[in-house]
């Protein structure tokens, strides 16, 4: 295999562990680990309010104040498809996200369309883009 190939691979491998810890991140809720995610500034779209640029400690902490009022979280992100286009990448993903207190649950799916860049430190997201398809109360 030529080198161009496995650096495709490889590169598609640390974007995909990249969302993995995200994931873990906010459900673990460690801030180190979910922030490691991010650029220092950020472009950021959960689908409600439109697009805002912000720091990404300042984004780490709002996201965290947004699940602090649940007991527990499970972020699921399945089927990848990755877009390398030399040291940018687009991120599409899938996404099923529980978010439980006992007496209550709220769910939420749809997909993320990233984008992402290279840095010394691996990839990744400077612009984080949650399309919502779903919700429910339980």
């Amino acid at each position: 295999m030529d080198e161009k190939k496995l650096q495709v691979l490889f590169d598609r491998m640390e974007i995909i562990d990249m969302f993995n810890r995200y994931a873990t991140g906010v459900d673990r809720r460690d801030p180190a680990i979910y922030r490691s995610c991010f650029t220092d500034e950020l472009e950021v779209d959960m689908g409600g309010g439109g697009a805002a640029q912000m720091k990404a400690d300042e984004w780490v902490e709002r996201a965290f104040m947004l699940v602090a009022s649940f007991q527990s979280t499970q972020h699921i992100i399945t089927n990848h498809v990755i877009n390398i286009n030399g040291d940018k990448a687009t991120g599409v993903a899938y996404l099923q996200a529980q978010h439980f207190n006992p007496e209550s649950m709220f769910a939420v799916g749809g997909y993320y369309e990233n984008q992402l860049v290279r840095t010394p430190k691996g990839w990744r997201i400077s612009n984080l883009k949650l399309n919502v398809t779903w919700t429910k109360n339980y």
